[in-house]
């Protein structure tokens, strides 16, 4: 599945009554200077490089058995693998330089999106990667993050293709490619 340029979902069409959707304070981090230089401010949504503070969020999002239903494999079997998940992709992000970031709303962290260098088919490419906690489903927030992570790699990375590889039974993920 190639990945096409995505619009975001407008902040109208996000309930209110989300739990993530209450007091989102990413325009505070913009403001007070702490948004780094690899980070994404969307409409609603606050991505940043992961630091040794989110291994609990990896740990959590990744334990949830529903949000890994379509990848079992990725669920970590103690706190210790997802601390090496998070060197992992700290060390993605040192080189070659791109990697998944932190997806905040609402002031707290909802999950993961991002981007990894794979090859595919004999070819270098950008894998799409989003997992978020499954309280954040429904309400746009991974087609809004991944929208961003599209706009980056356009600016970013032009040169190098990008695909999101889903499993067929995940529809609501082909979904959010496709957009």
């Amino acid at each position: 599945c190639h990945v096409h340029r995505m619009d975001p979902t407008s902040p109208q069409d996000v309930p209110r009554s989300a739990p993530w959707a209450q007091g989102n304070r990413h325009d505070d981090r913009v403001e007070s200077g702490r948004v780094g230089s690899e980070d994404l401010v969307t409409a609603r949504l606050w991505l940043r490089r992961p630091t040794p503070v989110d291994v609990d969020l990896i740990h959590t999002v990744h334990s949830d058995s529903r949000s890994c239903v379509h990848n079992p494999a990725d669920m970590p079997t103690s706190h210790a693998e997802a601390e090496d998940r998070y060197h992992r992709w700290d060390e993605h992000w040192q080189h070659p330089g791109v990697g998944y970031w932190i997806v905040h709303g609402g002031g707290r962290g909802l999950g993961f999106c991002g981007l990894k260098v794979m090859t595919l088919n004999d070819r270098g490419v950008l894998n799409l990667f989003y997992r978020l906690d499954p309280s954040a489903w429904g309400h746009g927030v991974a087609t809004e993050a991944a929208t961003a992570v599209v706009d980056w790699a356009d600016v970013h990375r032009p040169d190098v293709p990008l695909v999101a590889r889903i499993r067929p039974a995940n529809v609501a993920s082909q979904r959010i490619a496709v957009h």
